[in-house]
């Protein structure tokens, strides 16, 4: 327990702030959350607008693998708030949860908004105070918190701060990274905010691009150099994304960033061999088109066609000269060069952040004794799937500790 003297000011009104904010009012803490945007949550909202996906489902060691470099960083917040923590606080909200076909954990109602309600009203209950419209613009000399308000500028003195900013994408629901400038001037060091979880670009053809826009690729396997991974992806006009991409979109992005392309291999039907599939494009064409008979013997989409005749019109032969252990190795082996990535202002989440070595184990920065941070702007990314949210909330409840524990010192 602590003081309702300690005033604790958690700035950014997203799943990992105002977790902070429910740990330290539940202890007692006099807490006030302010944000920019004029309402709370509202990245969250958007995320939950296909489904919420808050967590997921499989065996922890494979779960904290998703966190890559980033794991050993971020297991003793996650061990200590998991997904089966996650999942009983949703469901003393009255959202009890279900575990998908996928793996992937959600609210029964499926949506982010009557979690979200109920969360901010048991929020207000225990005492959180919310100042919308309030966008922090760094301290004053004499350490107190300043921001820009609607009635001008602001100095908030507090016995303990949260930073709970964001990264940088979906910047019009206030995750803007305008946070990078003010703990840079301090020297505190930060890595590069990148797109993550992303689409990338590709030069199709005006061919291709009218007409398979918006169509998905299912069942697919996309391969980059030694990560493979099988899911969706969808065509869009300026080049490919989903959820298949985004679990590759680290390798993907460093490969453009490096090299200024990456080729993505990609198998339209992994479950067959070349043999087998050789097998099938052996048989008699007779008067039906190239395009119908792929469709037919070997049970390929119309965008999957598509797809090679995109790659067969790169290597500057007609696709039906091609010969059928040809037109098999193609099938599971269509190279599309990738020449960018998608702004990241469009990308799901961010890479890059504050780096881990600025932390004490508490998620206090050392250079700014009694301010910590959490969320998405700290080093670290990972794929849809619910780990996105599941590493904001335990990081939040995690700064929320480290502040009681600063405190009570």
């Amino acid at each position: 327990m602590t003081s309702s003297d300690n005033h604790v000011a958690i700035i950014g009104a997203g799943p990992a702030g105002l977790m902070a904010a429910e740990v330290l009012a539940q202890c007692g803490a006099r807490v006030t959350v302010y944000d920019a945007m004029p309402s709370a949550g509202r990245k969250f909202l958007m995320a939950g607008r296909g489904g919420l996906n808050l967590t997921h489902s499989e065996p922890l060691p494979q779960f904290m693998a998703r966190y890559r470099e980033a794991a050993l960083r971020l297991q003793a917040a996650i061990e200590a708030f998991p997904p089966e923590a996650l999942r009983g606080w949703s469901e003393a909200l009255g959202e009890p949860t279900f575990v998908g076909t996928s793996g992937r954990v959600f609210p029964e109602a499926f949506k982010a908004s009557p979690l979200l309600r109920a969360w901010l009203r048991r929020l207000d209950a225990s005492g959180v105070r919310f100042a919308f419209h309030h966008r922090w613009t760094g301290w004053d000399g004499e350490g107190r918190l300043l921001f820009r308000a609607p009635d001008g500028e602001a100095a908030v003195v507090a016995d303990a701060t949260v930073l709970a900013l964001g990264g940088a994408s979906w910047p019009r629901l206030g995750s803007d990274g305008g946070w990078v400038e003010l703990l840079a001037a301090r020297g505190v060091a930060i890595s590069k905010l990148r797109p993550a979880n992303s689409g990338f670009t590709v030069a199709w053809s005006d061919v291709f691009r009218d007409r398979f826009e918006g169509q998905p690729l299912k069942g697919v396997a996309l391969t980059v150099g030694a990560h493979t991974v099988r899911g969706e992806a969808m065509i869009t006009r300026g080049g490919i994304e989903g959820g298949a991409i985004y679990a590759l979109s680290a390798e993907l992005r460093e490969a453009v960033l490096s090299l200024g392309q990456a080729t993505l291999m990609i198998a339209l039907r992994p479950d067959l061999d070349a043999a087998a599939l050789t097998t099938r494009l052996s048989g008699v064409r007779g008067k039906q088109s190239l395009a119908n008979f792929l469709r037919k013997a070997a049970q390929l989409s119309p965008v999957g066609i598509g797809l090679m005749q995109e790659a067969a019109i790169a290597s500057g032969r007609p696709l039906a000269s091609f010969s059928p252990a040809e037109l098999a190795r193609l099938v599971n082996a269509i190279p599309v060069r990738l020449t960018g990535v998608a702004p990241i202002d469009r990308a799901i989440s961010t890479a890059g952040g504050v780096s881990f070595d600025e932390f004490d184990d508490q998620f206090m920065l050392r250079k700014q004794p009694g301010v910590f941070a959490a969320g998405e702007m700290l080093d670290w990314e990972a794929p849809t799937g619910g780990y996105l949210l599941q590493a904001s909330f335990a990081t939040g409840a995690a700064a929320g500790r480290g502040v009681l524990a600063w405190l009570n010192r």
